[in-house]
């Protein structure tokens, strides 16, 4: 058995969500969009958004900041993220009950590349044993929370004597772009910073790690996109996402794998991405769930946004303190492609 036994997170300390809001609403002027906007912000569920950046660099004015004048190149955003991504993820590791001695750290992050990886520069920092076996995930969107767990599972599972460390970092706001539409401005008002580490071994009480769920929708692969621009990742998000996820949970065959045959009323934790409120309800609504059962992931969207692959793992910390006896996690994806898995309290490994 695999156990997740202790997450911890960490975001950094500037809340940048009233200021991209006035931004946004300066840039649409007296429009309609304007007003569309702003009822929609309102509606979003989200209240704090975090970011790496100091005060002044995070403003979207023009002439002030990271992002004052001409869009900042890539290369200057990766720099940043080489410097903050170690930073934020140690922060969330600093924050664990016991690091213990790790035999493997997996490490999932989306929005930046450097090298050595940042595998390499946090086991370095944490000076953890140079053979210590690393696995680096990369790009795989707001799902790869769900990967990186997933692989920790199949480490403990072929050797039961591993401790593993498994961390997500996401530096979102590295990614702004300059895009005056209402649905890029929108989209841009999801994303924030975050990082979280958890600890996965053979033994103690925690969440039982089950089998794995993956899915991924047909004639999607257009409905999420995330590309590497020359001025930072682009993505896109389309408005049809939530109608084809709500769509897809429906169908009982969808169900089955993701509830085992349990009905999924009856599950006690539900950890979901909270990828916005209309992704949230989606999964409401095509699971027949009740108004309670996404709770924690709807806490998380309030206090920090979407902050990809870190967002679940957000969620999870919160259901870990509840010890359900049966729970689920969902993440959705490029692709449009669904990945989770089936846990479980469990009092000892």
């Amino acid at each position: 058995m695999a156990t997740l036994t202790a997450i911890a997170t960490a975001v950094p300390d500037l809340d940048f969500e009233k200021d991209y809001r006035r931004w946004a609403l300066s840039k649409l002027g007296e429009s309609r969009d304007a007003k569309l906007y702003d009822r929609m912000a309102q509606r979003s569920g989200i209240e704090h958004r975090w970011s790496v950046l100091t005060e002044e660099d995070a403003r979207l004015d023009e002439g002030i900041g990271f992002y004052g004048g001409e869009p900042p190149s890539t290369s200057a955003r990766m720099e940043i993220y080489a410097r903050e991504a170690p930073e934020l993820a140690l922060k969330a590791i600093g924050k664990l009950p016991e690091l213990g001695a790790p035999t493997h750290i997996v490490v999932a992050s989306c929005t930046g590349f450097v090298a050595p990886g940042i595998d390499q520069v946090i086991a370095r920092r944490l000076g953890l044993a140079d053979d210590i076996e690393r696995v680096l995930i990369g790009f795989m969107g707001c799902y790869a929370a769900v990967t990186a767990l997933r692989t920790a599972r199949h480490i403990v599972r072929s050797q039961p004597d591993a401790r593993v460390v498994v961390v997500t970092v996401e530096l979102s706001s590295l990614h702004h772009a300059e895009e005056m539409d209402l649905e890029p401005l929108l989209m841009g008002a999801q994303f924030g910073d975050g990082a979280a580490a958890a600890i996965v071994t053979g033994d103690g009480a925690g969440l039982a790690l089950g089998e794995g769920i993956s899915a991924a929708l047909e004639d999607s692969e257009d409905l999420i996109t995330w590309q590497i621009g020359d001025t930072g990742f682009r993505m896109r998000l389309s408005g049809e996402v939530p109608g084809r996820i709500a769509a897809a949970l429906a169908d009982p065959g969808v169900q089955q794998r993701i509830t085992g045959g349990q009905v999924p009323s009856e599950i006690e934790g539900w950890a979901v991405h909270a990828g916005g409120r209309s992704i949230l309800d989606a999964v409401e609504k095509g699971l027949h769930l009740p108004p309670t059962a996404l709770d924690e992931s709807r806490e998380v969207l309030r206090m920090c946004g979407n902050m990809s692959s870190s967002t679940l793992m957000f969620a999870l910390e919160r259901i870990l303190r509840k010890k359900p006896a049966s729970g689920v996690a969902l993440a959705f994806g490029p692709g449009l492609a669904m990945e989770g898995f089936r846990f479980g309290w469990s009092d000892a490994g």
